[in-house]
């Protein structure tokens, strides 16, 4: 078995650092390694599993959700998230830094992306928190940490890629996302609270007020966000939708928001959906190459020799986790996230259900792993955005995010002593 495992790692390896696309790597290598090591027809295989793969039901939903973070991002809604949030921080320790995170968290329950999220939210709050004199580096790694919560918030892309590949209820992934997006939001905040009052020259002057009457016009600006929220999620778990349904629900009030604010035009929409289709085509080819190596490793006997060979190891559930924990940060340090899910999860997910973890607590942790590889350098994408929107240099960036992603690491650790924060919401919660 040890030939097969190192053929399939080098030739990954190979075809990754030569610079091919992901998708077409996935699908060279389960071709080479059935070639090299099984006498099989490649051919047949191949066809029906991507047939299958990418069929689902389920997947529906993520053109539809990537539409919609598209139509968003043409519009004004996150100068309208800064003009309603920042009345109400004012008076918080850290002030208007608190609109980076509550903002990523508003616009992550609409978009599903972590660096939509970044971008959008990024574009308007950056330039508005530097002119105002407040610490270059807390605002921006408050950005890159806040924007990963595109991924775990929901409706999250990433989380119906996880649901569909490991076979869960998309919707009870949304739920278990819901305390832990919430939970992670207040310790970020709660640092910033933190670093601000022992370092009171991080904030400008205090020289804006804010009245009651500013405060409740800010709501108005908070007002189409937060409806799309509750169309989409509320049209879900009430029964009324499937998260397909529930996507073509958010397409539909995404382009209301839009025509609202004059930004409806051809252009805007053609461009949104060329970018829609661009992005749903790349991860649908992921997909489509990480199902075909599924079964290629299986036929293979790698996951089932992986298992025996953990199981020979006699490793506790919370000494496996840990491990896994290790690996796959040193992963993201070289792998974007959905790869890193994608190219594990075929070994990963039997050995985490065989120690008794559950299946929608461990797409939770590997999506705030993911989460971490977005801030985390040489490769981190939320790094290259906010370096598109600063000119800033990423060593730069990547510093100034590091207390966000030992935020992100340690809150990860806590979930795997404390499951209850992202099982309750599933465990307890029934739709109609």
């Amino acid at each position: 078995m040890t030939p097969i495992i190192s053929t399939v790692v080098l030739l990954l390896v190979a075809f990754l650092g030569i610079g091919v696309w992901v998708s077409i790597s996935l699908f060279a290598v389960g071709i080479g390694a059935l070639t090299i090591f099984r006498d099989m027809p490649v051919d047949r295989i191949l066809a029906q599993n991507i047939w299958n793969g990418t069929t689902s039901s389920e997947l529906l939903a993520l053109p539809l959700f990537i539409l919609m973070a598209e139509i968003l991002f043409r519009t004004r809604l996150a100068d309208m998230l800064f003009r309603g949030l920042a009345p109400w921080t004012t008076k918080l320790p850290g002030r208007l830094t608190h609109v980076n995170v509550l903002g990523c968290s508003l616009f992550a329950a609409v978009s599903g992306s972590s660096a939509a999220t970044t971008v959008t939210v990024g574009r308007i709050t950056l330039k508005e928190l530097l002119s105002r004199g407040y610490d270059k580096r807390l605002v921006m790694g408050s950005l890159a940490g806040a924007g990963t919560l595109g991924f775990l918030i929901p409706p999250s892309v990433i989380m119906i890629i996880y649901g569909v590949l490991a076979e869960q209820s998309i919707l009870r992934m949304f739920l278990a996302g819901v305390l832990p997006g919430l939970a992670l939001a207040l310790c970020y905040m709660a640092y910033i609270g933190i670093r601000t009052t022992i370092s009171p020259k991080m904030l400008p002057p205090d020289t804006i007020t804010y009245s009651w009457g500013d405060r409740i016009r800010g709501l108005g600006q908070l007002t189409p966000v937060i409806l799309l929220i509750i169309f989409v999620l509320g049209s879900m778990y009430g029964g009324i939708a499937s998260p397909t349904e529930g996507a073509a629900i958010g397409v539909l009030g995404s382009l209301l928001v839009s025509a609202f604010q004059r930004t409806l035009t051809l252009s805007n929409v053609g461009d949104a959906l060329v970018a829609a289709v661009r992005t749903t085509s790349m991860i649908g080819l992921i997909i489509a190459g990480a199902v075909f190596l599924s079964i290629a490793m299986g036929y293979l006997g790698i996951p089932r020799f992986v298992a025996n060979s953990v199981a020979a190891m006699d490793l506790s559930p919370l000494g496996l986790i840990l491990i896994l924990l290790m690996v796959y940060v040193l992963l993201g340090c070289v792998l974007e996230g959905l790869s890193i899910i994608v190219m594990t999860l075929p070994i990963t997910l039997p050995l985490v259900t065989m120690a008794g973890f559950d299946p929608i607590w461990f797409g939770v942790f590997l999506i705030l792993v993911v989460e971490l590889a977005q801030i985390t350098p040489p490769i981190g994408f939320n790094l290259f955005v906010i370096q598109g929107i600063t000119g800033e240099k990423l060593s730069h960036i990547a510093v100034a995010a590091l207390p966000f992603f030992l935020i992100t690491l340690a809150f990860t650790v806590f979930i795997i002593f404390v499951p209850e924060l992202v099982l309750f919401l599933p465990e307890n919660v029934s739709f109609r």
